[in-house]
């Protein structure tokens, strides 16, 4: 089973890049983020008819979380337990059964910026709840993966110039420290568990020909249980997507799962 993640920058911009893609890409499950649109905007007949399960939690204009799914998705909810006051729709969460039952999570965590400030205290406190969320996964002892836009740059290798966001809430010293205490709980980072190598980037900016020059960053990230990275067989980044007509600034990211 391919699981991709993929944060599609709008969904009514790129419906078309993301239908392309997912034709020839053929995964069985998607995260998506930055959906930007509500639930009854979402155009979720372009999904249904080519065989996809759609639940969305979107909000208007800005970010919003999405699951396509050509399994049933069960037991779903929406929104990172831990602050009832959070109206931000950046997390959701549903079952899929293959062999075994796949508990997915999908994130689009906080950009941060500019930091410090009043977005960059929320960054890390939703990173905060997101490690109360991860150890519960654990503590289940069941097969579950947080994916998504993590929004941070975990080490210089996951950056073509380091050097350039050492001031950038994606690269603070605080935002890695965060993330290393959530993969540090037991998880395994799929693409980086076959990829170690430097040079993989899931994110080109639009200004400066980011694309042109390969000047990337790897913020996309899929998070697996000990029981879920059992089951890894592959993992990698379709970046030629990136090079599309209307793209996403973002490219997807996927692990293949024997599930």
């Amino acid at each position: 089973m391919k699981i991709a993640t993929f944060n599609i920058n709008g969904i009514k911009a790129r419906a078309a890049a993301l239908c392309d893609w997912l034709d020839a890409a053929k995964p069985e499950v998607v995260l998506l983020q930055e959906i930007k649109s509500v639930d009854a905007n979402f155009p979720r007949e372009l999904f249904e008819d080519r065989g996809y399960n759609v639940e969305t939690h979107g909000q208007k204009s800005f970010n919003g979380v999405a699951i396509l799914s050509k399994l049933p998705l069960e037991d779903v909810s929406r929104g990172l337990p831990g602050d009832d006051g959070d109206d931000q729709a950046r997390w959701i969460e549903a079952t899929v059964v293959g062999k075994t039952a796949l508990r997915l999570c999908g994130l689009y965590l906080p950009n941060g910026n500019p930091a410090p400030g009043p977005k960059y205290d929320y960054k890390l406190a939703w990173m905060e709840r997101l490690h109360d969320r991860a150890r519960a996964l654990l503590a289940a002892e069941e097969a579950a993966l947080i994916a998504g836009d993590y929004n941070v740059i975990p080490q210089p290798e996951d950056a073509a110039r380091p050097e350039a966001w050492e001031k950038d809430a994606l690269y603070l010293p605080q935002s890695r420290a965060a993330f290393r205490r959530i993969l540090n709980l037991g998880l395994t980072d799929a693409f980086r568990a076959r990829h170690p190598e430097p040079g993989h980037y899931s994110f080109w900016d639009y200004q400066a020909g980011a694309w042109q020059r390969n000047d990337g960053i790897l913020i996309d990230h899929i998070l697996l249980t000990p029981q879920a990275a059992d089951l890894l067989k592959d993992s990698g980044i379709d970046a030629h997507v990136r090079g599309g007509e209307k793209p996403s600034d973002h490219v997807p990211v996927w692990a293949e799962l024997d599930l």
